[in-house]
């Protein structure tokens, strides 16, 4: 992926941050969606947001599965309802249990290597959409769980997509971890996310007494701690170093047996470069793009007079015409 940052915008902070807050989303009208809600085979619920655009009966279905703390509303998940706006093509995002602005109904959240669900909620959509070609893209925590999906699937994945893509995923888990845990981004980026995550943990003990120790979470300052105390237990890993050894998309990447593209930023401050895939770790299957700008779920672009505000609209196209090239 051929990517420059503006000139106003230098560092992966900036390039984060300023997408995130200020870029345009949508060059055509803003997503209007449609929810549809899921009953799970587990007695729980996941609430589907179906992009309202027009689509010829046959054109592809575009799935995103979204990032930490992410929804429909999401800078990028806006920008690929726009390009699938533009494509003729269908867009839907399937929300993680408890994201869609409604507490689940089990003892159970989601976590970066749930390929469980991926592979539920894939075969749901296949199910309905039996004249469409699938495709699928999952943004940082959503492409780790996708691209485990793939990985543990193999052959039998290509029943189901044509072709899937991962943005700025942390492939291995313990590098970006430990990476969003210390100095800058420990105190912002981690404090933002822990800033909805801990109140929705509190809401499910109260659902749920005694799920686990509410002063210990009140108490915790990392993503390790909440991981430690919650989504590691709840979900069947031991402590955090398990979950994020067992749930690392890595490791499976030789794997994968369907078009698979992995897009990571060098400069992401989430994912340290040394811990991206080679080719050889990423194996025949994986396309690696590894720009030297673009930050996490960045790539902000120039546009406007004198350049500004910019819009987040490069990175959906680039990825999106990828994933378009293997539905033929």
């Amino acid at each position: 992926m051929p990517y420059h940052a503006p000139w106003w915008l230098p560092g992966g902070n900036l390039q984060t941050l300023w997408a995130a807050l200020a870029s345009r989303r949508h060059f055509g009208p803003a997503p209007r969606w449609k929810r549809s809600r899921w009953n799970t085979p587990d007695g729980d619920f996941i609430d589907v947001d179906h992009a309202r655009h027009e689509s010829p009966a046959q054109a592809p279905l575009l799935v995103l599965f979204h990032g930490l703390e992410g929804s429909s509303g999401s800078q990028y998940a806006v920008a690929f309802a726009d390009f699938a706006a533009a494509q003729g093509i269908a867009f839907a995002v399937p929300h993680f249990r408890g994201c869609s602005g409604e507490l689940n109904h089990a003892p159970r959240a989601y976590h970066s290597g749930d390929f469980a669900e991926i592979d539920w909620v894939l075969d749901r959509f296949a199910q309905e959409n039996p004249g469409r070609p699938l495709l699928a893209v999952g943004v940082s925590l959503g492409g780790n769980a996708l691209l485990r999906w793939a990985g543990e699937a193999g052959d039998t994945a290509r029943a189901r997509v044509r072709a899937v893509a991962a943005v700025c995923s942390p492939l291995d888990l313990a590098a970006g971890g430990h990476a969003i845990g210390r100095g800058f981004n420990r105190q912002v980026y981690t404090r933002v996310f822990l800033s909805t995550m801990v109140p929705k943990a509190l809401k499910k003990l109260e659902q749920h007494p005694g799920l686990f120790d509410r002063e210990a979470l009140l108490a915790a300052r990392d993503l390790y701690e909440f991981d430690n105390l919650f989504t590691a237990p709840l979900h069947g890993f031991r402590n955090t170093e398990d979950y994020w050894a067992r749930a690392s998309a890595k490791p499976v990447l030789h794997h994968i047996r369907v078009p698979a593209l992995a897009l990571n930023a060098l400069n992401d401050p989430f994912v340290p470069a040394a811990s991206l895939p080679t080719v050889q770790e990423a194996g025949p299957c994986v396309t690696l793009w590894q720009p030297q700008q673009g930050g996490h779920v960045g790539f902000p672009s120039a546009a406007g007079r004198w350049g500004i505000p910019g819009h987040v609209r490069t990175m959906p196209e680039a990825v999106g015409r990828w994933l378009l090239k293997h539905t033929a």
